[in-house]
C-alpha cells in the first residue's frame, strides 16, 4: 500500500486527457441530449448527473477507427495539447469518448465491420456488437482543465455529436461494467435543472449556442477553452 506521505500533492496533480460526448437528438419539436445520473454508491459525484466520459485509457491510442476523425476536428483537438501534440492522441482521445459512452450507456458511436484484435477488455465488449468505432460525425465543442488543488484533475475534451449517427439509439446493450449510469433524453432547458457538477452547467450554456447555429454538426467551428491560473479562471478559444 502507498504510504500517505508519498502520494502526490493535491497541488501538483497533473491533468489526465480526458473525453466526454454530448449526444444531441433533434427527432422532436426540441433538441433533446442525452445525461445520465450517477449511482448513489460511486465515489465520485454521487447522484450527479453528467455526460457520459471519462479519462483516456492506453488501449484507446491503438484502436484504429473505420472513419477518421475530420481533419479540422482533429486539429482543434492537438491546438495547445498538453505533452507532445499528435494527430494519433487526438484520435486516442475522441476514441475514449466513443468507449465511455459505450460502457456507461450501451450506445455505439459505429458501423459493423471487421473486428480488429485488442487487448482491452472495455474495447473488445464493444467489437463484439459487431461495429467499429466510427469518427466522422463527431465535433469538438469545449475543453476544461481541472483546476489545481482537487485529489482529480482531467484535462477534458467535450464532443458532440448527432445521436442519428447512433447504431442502437433505441436498444442500447448493456456492457459489463459498474460504470453504468441511469439515461435520460432531455431538453437543454430541463437539464439545466438537474443536479449538475458545476462545469457541465457550463457546458450546456456552450452547447445551446452551437445548437442556434443552422448547421451545428458541419465543420468544426471555434471551441471556448478554460482553465484556472490563481484565483481566476482563463477563456481562451481554440
Amino acid at each position: 500500500m502507498q504510504n500517505i506521505a508519498d502520494r502526490p500533492h493535491p497541488s501538483t496533480i497533473r491533468p489526465r486527457d480526458a473525453a466526454t460526448l454530448i449526444l444531441v437528438r433533434r427527432d422532436g419539436d426540441t433538441p433533446r441530449v442525452l445525461m445520465g445520473k450517477r449511482h448513489e454508491a460511486h465515489k465520485f459525484m454521487p447522484g450527479k448527473f453528467v455526460f457520459p466520459g471519462g479519462r483516456v485509457d492506453a488501449g484507446d491510442c491503438r484502436i484504429v477507427a473505420q472513419h477518421p476523425l475530420p481533419a479540422d476536428v482533429s486539429t482543434k483537438l492537438t491546438c495547445a495539447m498538453k505533452g507532445k501534440p499528435s494527430t494519433a492522441r487526438a484520435t486516442g482521445i475522441a476514441l475514449a469518448a466513443v468507449r465511455e459512452t459505450f460502457e456507461e450507456v450501451g450506445l455505439i458511436i459505429g458501423q459493423p465491420g471487421p473486428v480488429p484484435r485488442t487487448r482491452s477488455a472495455a474495447w473488445r465488449q464493444f467489437f463484439a456488437t459487431g461495429h467499429v468505432p466510427d469518427l466522422r460525425g463527431l465535433r469538438m465543442l469545449a475543453r476544461a482543465i481541472t483546476p489545481p488543488g482537487r485529489p482529480r484533475r482531467f484535462d477534458t475534451r467535450f464532443f458532440m455529436a448527432d445521436a442519428a449517427a447512433l447504431a442502437n439509439m433505441d436498444a442500447p446493450v448493456k456492457p459489463e461494467t459498474d460504470e453504468l449510469l441511469t439515461p435520460h433524453w432531455v431538453s437543454i432547458e430541463e437539464a439545466q435543472q438537474l443536479d449538475l457538477p458545476w462545469i457541465t452547467g457550463q457546458i450546456l450554456g456552450r452547447l445551446g449556442s452551437a445548437l442556434e447555429n443552422p448547421d451545428p454538426f458541419g465543420a468544426q467551428r471555434s471551441v471556448s477553452y478554460q482553465y484556472k491560473r490563481g484565483r481566476d479562471w482563463k477563456y481562451e478559444t481554440l
